[in-house]
């Protein structure tokens, strides 16, 4: 099985940054595509960014990018130019078996 950790939200300013990352311990999480999701209050989970095993990245806005270190067994969410819109639980999940992590809390206010 695939254990996700996800980490790097917190309370920033609208224009601010965060680097979300999803640290995984079970080597397969790097065999399989890895999605970062936002939770909405409702419940629905809305699709930020992809990236394959590869490393091929997909994001649904140009301020994030999502990106791979296999090394590290980890993704990356590196979020830009925060607007208050982007506030929520931010999710990693692996297809490695549909393993979702915990979720970390971005808030953007000022």
């Amino acid at each position: 099985q695939v254990q996700i950790v996800d980490s790097g939200g917190g309370l920033v300013q609208p224009g601010g940054s965060l680097r979300l990352s999803c640290v995984a311990s079970g080597r397969l999480f790097n065999l399989y595509p890895t999605e970062w999701y936002r939770q909405t209050p409702g419940g629905e989970r809305v699709l930020v960014a992809s990236i394959t095993r590869s490393g091929y990245p997909t994001s649904v806005d140009v301020r994030f990018t999502i990106s791979r270190d296999p090394a590290a067994n980890a993704v990356y969410l590196q979020m830009n130019d925060l607007k208050p819109e982007d506030t929520g639980v931010y999710t990693c999940r692996s297809a490695a078996g549909n393993f979702w992590g915990q979720g970390t809390q971005v808030t953007v206010s000022s």
